[in-house]
Parts: C-alpha cells; sequence; structure tokens
C-alpha cells in the first residue's frame, strides 16, 4: 500500500478507523480523483485573474441549454422530505455532538469543515464518533461524571455530514509521498465505514459539498459517488448531496451544480458568510465599488443577497429540489437575558423571511434555537414537509444584481476593523488550540466569520478605505496599531499562557496575512501549518 500516516501520536480507537482496508479506500479514492481536483483548482485560480481583469462575472453562455432546460433533480427519500431546521456543529468532541443529536432539529449538519480544526485527532474522532451515533453506541461521561446519551423519546436529528472543501490538503496521510485530499479523507473514511449502517437504517450517506466555485468541481463529486457506491455495492443514488453555494461564482451556475449533480443532488444552501468572504476575495483588487462596510451591517436584506437569495429559491424549486437558509449564529447568554431576547428577536425576523421567501429549512447554531426556528416554519409549512412546490417565476435575477455589492448600506469603520482584527485573532488562536467553532460575543465564529474579518482587513488596506468614524484612511501602519492594542486586550482577558500558545501566534498570522501585499486564499492554509 503506497499510503502511510505521517503522525506516530496514539489516538484513542484510532485503529477501528484506519483500518487496512479504510486506508487502501482512502489510496484509491486520491489516485483516482487528485489529479483532476488539482486542475480544477489551478482553473480557479485562472478564472479570478481573469474576472479581476474586467471586474465581471456572467452566466456561462456554455450552458444555456442546462438552464433552459426541463429536468429535475431526484427525488428526495424519506429521511430528508422535512429538513426545516438544521443544527450545525462539529462532530468532535462526542457531547457536542450527543447534543446537537438530541437537539430536536430535523437535521444535524456534522461538520468536518469550517467548524472544526483538522487536526489528526479530530479527524479520527469525528468519524468515530459518527459511527457510534449511526450504530446508536454514541455516548460521554465528562470529568464531573455527567453522563451524555442519546435520546430515545424523540427522533434524532438525521446526519447530513460536511467534508473540507477541495483545497484542503491531510498531511496525516501520504498518498505516492504527498498528502492526501483532505476532502477525499473525510468522505472515504466515513462512507466507508459508515454508508451501509446508515442505509440499514433507513437513512443513507448524505454530504454537504463547500466550496466549490463551479459545476466541473461538482462533477468531479459526482463522479466520487458513483465510484463508491460501486465499491461499497450500494444503488446508485443512495448518495444524496446538498450543495453550499457559497462562493460568487458558484452563484452564477446553481443550475449546472444541480445538473451535474442530478441523481444524487438533495438540495443547495445560502451559506451567507463564506459568500460574504469570496465576494470580498474575488474581487478584492476591482476597486472600491467591491468594498463592502463593516461586516455586522451587511444585512440580507441588501439588494445583492436579496438577488442571491431569491435566485437560490427559485432555482432550486424549478429543480425539484430544496433550498437551505442560512446561518443564524447567535449563541444564548443566559446572564444577559434581556440581549438573548433582542437577538432571538433577529433570529426570527431572519428565519421568517427566509420562510416566506419559499426556503425549506434553515440553519440555527445552538440547540436554543431550533424551537424559534421551527416554530417559524411551521407556520409557514404547516402538515406540509416543505415548499418544494412553491415555484418563483416571478424572480428574475441579473449578473449585474449579484454583482451591485455597493448597494449594501453601511459604512468602514475604525470600530468595524478592530472588530475584524479581534475576531480574526480570537477565532485562530481557539482553532489553532484544536476547535474549529467559538462564541465571540454571543456570536458563534467559525472559519467563515474569520475570512470575512482577515479579507475585509487586507481590502480596506489596498483600497485606502477612510474610515467614517475618525476619518482616517486604513494604512498598513494603522492596521499593525491596532492588531496591537486588540491583541494586547485578548492578552487581558486569556491569561499568559493561552496567550503566549496560541494568541500570539495567532496574531502573528493575521498580521503576515493582512499586512502581505499578496491575498492568502484561506486562512486555514497556514494556520494548518502550524496544528498537530
Amino acid at each position: 500500500m503506497a499510503i502511510t500516516v505521517t503522525d506516530p501520536r496514539p489516538i484513542n480507537r484510532a485503529e477501528e478507523i484506519l483500518t487496512p482496508k479504510a486506508l487502501a479506500f482512502v489510496e484509491e479514492l486520491h489516485n483516482r480523483f487528485a489529479g483532476t481536483r488539482n486542475e480544477l483548482l489551478a482553473a480557479r485560480s485562472a478564472k479570478r485573474q481573469r474576472v479581476a481583469e474586467t471586474g465581471k462575472l456572467d452566466f456561462l453562455p456554455e450552458t444555456q441549454d442546462v438552464r433552459d432546460g426541463d429536468w429535475k433533480v431526484a427525488p428526495a427519500p424519506a429521511a430528508l422530505q422535512d429538513r426545516r431546521v438544521e443544527m450545525t456543529g462539529p462532530a468532535s468532541p462526542a457531547k457536542m455532538a450527543i447534543n446537537a443529536l438530541n437537539s430536536g432539529a430535523k437535521v444535524w449538519l456534522a461538520d468536518l469543515e469550517d467548524a472544526s480544526t483538522p487536526t489528526w485527532g479530530n479527524v479520527i474522532d469525528a468519524i468515530l464518533n459518527l459511527r457510534d451515533a449511526a450504530q446508536g453506541t454514541l455516548s460521554f461521561t465528562s470529568d464531573e461524571g455527567k453522563e451524555y446519551k442519546l435520546r430515545t423519546d424523540a427522533p434524532l436529528a438525521v446526519v447530513v455530514a460536511r467534508p473540507r472543501g477541495w483545497h484542503m490538503q491531510e498531511k496525516h496521510l501520504l498518498v505516492n509521498g504527498e498528502p492526501a485530499v483532505g476532502a477525499l479523507v473525510d468522505f472515504g473514511l466515513h462512507f466507508f465505514h459508515i454508508a451501509k449502517q446508515l442505509v440499514l437504517n433507513g437513512q443513507g450517506p448524505y454530504y454537504y459539498l463547500p466550496k466549490m466555485e463551479s459545476h466541473l468541481e461538482a462533477r468531479l463529486w459526482n463522479d466520487v459517488f458513483v465510484f463508491a457506491q460501486d465499491f461499497l455495492g450500494l444503488h446508485q443514488g443512495t448518495i444524496r448531496a446538498t450543495v453550499l453555494i457559497e462562493t460568487i461564482p458558484a452563484a452564477f451556475e446553481m443550475d449546472e451544480i444541480l445538473y451535474e449533480l442530478r441523481d444524487h443532488a438533495s438540495g443547495l444552501n445560502a451559506g451567507r458568510w463564506d459568500y460574504l468572504f469570496s465576494i470580498i476575495k474575488y474581487f478584492r483588487d476591482a476597486g472600491e465599488e467591491f468594498v463592502l462596510p463593516d461586516r455586522a451591517s451587511v444585512a440580507m436584506t441588501a439588494p445583492f443577497m436579496r438577488a442571491y437569495t431569491e435566485l437560490l429559491v427559485k432555482t432550486c424549486h424549478r429543480r425539484g429540489a430544496f433550498a437551505m437558509g442560512g446561518m443564524a449564529a447567535v449563541i444564548p447568554n443566559r446572564r444577559h437575558p434581556e440581549v438573548t431576547a433582542a437577538a432571538f428577536e433577529k433570529v426570527r425576523a431572519d428565519k421568517t423571511r427566509e420562510a416566506n421567501d419559499g426556503f425549506d429549512g434553515s440553519w440555527v447554531a445552538h440547540p436554543d434555537l431550533v424551537s424559534t426556528c421551527r416554530e417559524v416554519f411551521d407556520s409557514v409549512l404547516g402538515d406540509k414537509p416543505n415548499q418544494v412546490d412553491r415555484q418563483r417565476p416571478e424572480v428574475s435575477v441579473t449578473a449585474a444584481e449579484l454583482l451591485d455589492v455597493s448597494s449594501a448600506e453601511g459604512q468602514v469603520t475604525e470600530a468595524g476593523l478592530r472588530l475584524n482584527l479581534y475576531v480574526a485573532v480570537a477565532y485562530t488562536a481557539v482553532w489553532l488550540s484544536g476547535n474549529g467553532a467559538v462564541a465571540i460575543h454571543n456570536l458563534m465564529e467559525d472559519a467563515a466569520t474569520a475570512e470575512i474579518s482577515r479579507s475585509q482587513v487586507w481590502q480596506q488596506i489596498r483600497n485606502k478605505s477612510v474610515l467614517a468614524d475618525t476619518g482616517n484612511t486604513v494604512t498598513k501602519d494603522l492596521v499593525e496599531r491596532i492588531l496591537g492594542e486588540e491583541t494586547e486586550r485578548l492578552r487581558t482577558e486569556v491569561g499568559d499562557e493561552a496567550f503566549s500558545r496560541y494568541y500570539q501566534p495567532a496574531s502573528d498570522l493575521i498580521a503576515d496575512i493582512c499586512l502581505s501585499d499578496g491575498y492568502t486564499d484561506f486562512l486555514t492554509t497556514p494556520a494548518y501549518e502550524l496544528v498537530g
């Protein structure tokens, strides 16, 4: 076998996952599909460069027949007919997995990507927890003796796993001397160990596919699915995938992405935070008209965001697929009930807009938000499991409307700049410690929100943005000064040991990528080199 594990440290129960047959399957996936994946990543860069030169992006003329055609995706299996509320969160540690499964949500997005630091221990533990959950044996006892078990008084959430995006490597597994593709490791280990059990449970291996930028990347996933199902002897179409439309080029290829995955497609999701990150990244050097205001002021009601969500609902329902709404990232704070109550009202308004627009369900980041989201969608859906039959013929979205970033209300301020730097450092520090999701100022931050924060800083330096509240111009010197002040603030909040181990390295990394003349495509790529 030409696949080797590079990390010799013992990991609890790793031998149950890293079996010779499972590793051979991952090796076969890599050998068959890594080459195409590498070509597609190169194509991403080439396309981004072309767009940067023209400042324009448009629907593909060569796929007009797909957009005009009368076709639909495969009917959804029974387990995925009702997705009115989906809980999101990492699959490791076991306590969080159990809480998500027990949350009362219809679906749990078991996140192996943005909400998880891909330490080797986390990768293995996540697959173990998902396998134990499928077998009904998942449990956990805390150091204080508190027991966590799967509930038996109500249905558990249906698991939809999210592997890493195509861009991530897995440095702990080498195939023919090169790092394995992270997406294929996550998918391969999950599918090999759990797919058949899920089928026996009356469900199936269901996936959320992140970060794609073209229908050709969706075609590659479809090829992976076809091979994997044949390999395990499962019927074609057993796998079902929901694609996150969280990059701006993918927004121009929604029909095409569903078409490529049509035998395995379940729906599309409005991945709002990564979508904003992608707009900044894609048009970072296209001038002031693409500079977003402070992150907190960019509402889903902004015209360019409305165009994105309206097009997504229309496209999904025309093709018989589910349209899934975006994240409610509020984290309840029981010490400040008035703050939590106000935040919940914002969540209710956001979910009400989604349900009335035709979305079939939406995401929440905390179990306490499940009931709020469910109540909103119950009021619109009634006894129906979804509203896929609700067509939106009145919706017509142009390329110009998708790219009308300047329509967003709000300003670029020093307060927003400070918050961006604080969040970027704080999140990266926690990520380096092995935790991919963290509550900061009563919001659940994951890699997507940190990506927005650091990208806005880079873009503001590039465009010499003027801060509305101070009149200062954003320069490298100003960012360096404010970053130092926010880093010092974090020092007082976290203590010297945590600061020196995680927060100072995180601050150094954020300084490197924000102050560099070149743009770093993904924060997690250099951060990954700093974790075990």
